[in-house]
């Protein structure tokens, strides 16, 4: 057979001499689509078995064919197995305990770059990527499991991270499983756990149980699934139970009658110790020994409990929101007989203050047994759209408007010593509609409106002044960016935020920072959507914008915007749909919110 000959056009006659231009440069350019084309191509001939130089043999007598140079360019494994191992001069290569249809998707993204992950076949995919050494699709697989965790599935997800040694997946599920923690232990899967594994549960410090009445009754419900396999087991499960948390009325009615505990003498060592602690409780000058058994968990004991009114039925209701599940709880209706509330706020964590109507102040103290709404004397002076703040275990109220006397700048305060309003100095500046916030025993007053009683054109402000109780004296800040009116302020990490509010210019997505250190304010991350008239909380180190309202409706938002310092993000979640208007919230511990229902559920 005579030799092909293939020579290149020649085409210097015609060619323009470029080389000698100044002006002439070298430029790199790129085909972005080169890489997929050859590769569609390379998939092509292999489907086709063209250019083939090996097959993959799976035990059902399934052969793959493919390419060496491109299973070795792709993995790991098949690099090692075609250049050094005795595969290397095999046509044929047997695939021992796969799936062929895994091996089929497997060879498939070598080419295609593409994956379908399923329920159906990741269990057997993602140990298999792992075989071969595919990276890509072992974390793909990981990643869907993640999306799939729900608390029927979490602990078999876990146990199958767990045993294919995906530390990143067997982390999410774990934290998965104690945030989940309620709904996790209805479910079957937690009934098959093992003694280790249900103690290793329990006994987390940052289980996410909103009593520990909850975490008792798992382990009866647990002991009580194989009762004769598992009875022994109860007094290591109840050493890790933090009975002396439940409540003494529960540990009464509940746990001494339980008949599992009544036949083992560690058992009711511990409901002793409980019942021990509990009257230690009472004698306030004693100290109470500190054990794990009594220290609370650290996750899931702060909820944020807000006020909301519904406009069409003209009633109030309290709800609470649970950062650690993103869950919203609802409580009962409450017998307010006041239209208006102004704003919540929390002294020595008993006493909840609803400030209502111009002049009027509720107070709730939850440290009583028989809780009672009552309220207290009056503001000195009549005045609405004030700010408040809490300072030493005082409440301050500062400017506002009255209907007689127009804008105001006096401000005065309620000490709970004396249980009565006393005036302090004025402020520099009239304003209502302002932001408040405490910092270093510092109160501050943020931005704000003014305007005369007449109705005089209305003024915005981005002053700052703070009120030093120690001297009775009002200073000035350095003052903001732009104005800000029906702005909230947040204290985290030894800073002020100002954010959103709204101006002149309508509604600001904008948030500030004060630094007292450098004494200027800054610019942090936007709001996703501008926000005024919203409820701003601060706990476990992030912020906490919910609802509000902006220019472009008069309905609340339904969402809240969440702020991590530490990436300076927002993320932003749904509120659940409701005819309610979010009035306010304070930050609260969760029996906080257990004397709440309990009160008003019998109003």
């Amino acid at each position: 057979m005579a030799d092909a000959i293939h020579s290149a056009p020649n085409y210097e006659s015609d060619q323009m001499d470029v080389s000698k231009s100044s002006e002439c440069e070298s430029t790199n350019y790129t085909n972005c689509s080169h890489i997929v084309k050859v590769f569609e191509v390379l998939q092509s001939l292999r489907k086709d078995e063209a250019l083939c130089d090996i097959a993959l043999k799976t035990d059902d007598g399934t052969t793959i064919f493919g390419h060496r140079v491109v299973l070795m360019s792709a993995s790991q494994y098949f690099l090692a197995m075609f250049s050094n191992f005795n595969e290397s001069k095999k046509d044929v290569v047997n695939i021992k305990e796969l799936d062929s249809t895994v091996l089929q998707l497997l060879v498939d993204y070598i080419y295609t770059g593409q994956i379908m992950i399923s329920k159906e076949n990741v269990q057997v995919l993602l140990p298999a990527a792992n075989f071969f050494q595919l990276d890509f699709v072992k974390s793909a697989c990981i990643e869907f499991l993640q999306t799939q965790l729900d608390p029927q599935h979490c602990i078999g997800i876990r146990a199958f991270a767990d045993l294919h040694n995906c530390l990143e997946l067997l982390s999410s599920s774990e934290a998965y499983i104690r945030k989940k923690f309620l709904d996790v232990v209805k479910g079957k899967e937690f009934l098959s756990l093992s003694t280790e594994e249900v103690i290793e549960l329990i006994s987390s410090n940052v289980l996410n149980a909103p009593s520990e009445e909850k975490v008792y009754e798992c382990v009866i419900k647990w002991v009580n699934y194989k009762l004769n396999d598992r009875y022994d087991s109860l007094p290591k499960l109840m050493e890790h139970v933090r009975l002396p948390l439940a409540s003494l009325d529960y540990i009464s009615t509940n746990v001494v009658v339980e008949p599992l505990l009544k036949n083992s003498l560690k058992c009711k060592d511990y409901i002793i110790e409980a019942f021990q602690l509990h009257a230690l409780k009472t004698q306030q000058l004693v100290t109470i020994p500190q054990t794990i058994r009594n220290t609370p968990r650290k996750s899931g004991q702060k909820v944020i409990l807000v006020f909301s009114h519904h406009e069409e039925n003209d009633f109030w209701e309290i709800h609470w929101y649970d950062p650690t599940t993103s869950l919203w709880q609802f409580s009962t209706k409450i017998n307010l007989d006041y239209h208006f509330c102004h704003g919540l706020a929390l002294i020595k964590d008993n006493f909840v203050f609803a400030m209502c109507n111009e002049s009027c102040v509720l107070m709730l103290d939850l440290s009583l047994q028989s809780s009672s709404l009552v309220s207290i004397n009056d503001l000195s002076v009549e005045r609405c759209d004030y700010g408040f703040g809490v300072l030493d275990d005082c409440l301050y109220v500062v400017g506002g408007f009255s209907l007689s006397i127009g804008c105001l700048n006096s401000a005065e305060v309620f000490d709970m010593n004396y249980q009565e309003w006393r005036m302090i100095s004025n402020m520099d500046t009239k304003r209502y509609d302002m932001g408040v916030g405490v910092l270093n025993n510092l109160l501050y007053v943020i931005g704000g409106c003014s305007h005369d009683v007449d109705g005089g054109s209305i003024s915005y402000l981005k002053s700052v002044e703070c009120y030093d109780p120690t001297l009775d004296t009002w200073t000035s800040v350095v003052e903001m960016s732009v104005c800000r009116s029906n702005v909230s302020v947040g204290v985290l990490d030894g800073f002020l935020y100002a954010v959103g509010g709204r101006n002149e210019s309508g509604c600001l997505r904008s948030v500030e920072v004060y630094k007292p250190g450098s004494r200027a304010w800054t610019y942090i991350a936007d709001l996703h959507l501008p926000h005024y008239s919203y409820i701003l909380s601060v706990l476990d180190g992030l912020l906490y914008v919910i609802a509000g309202f902006n220019d472009l409706s008069e309905e609340q938002l339904g969402s809240i915007e969440i702020y991590n310092p530490n990436t300076n993000t927002w993320s932003i979640e749904k509120l659940p749909k409701s005819n309610y208007d979010y009035v306010d919230g304070v930050i609260v511990d969760k029996t906080v919110v257990t004397k709440f229902h309990n009160y008003f559920s019998h109003c």
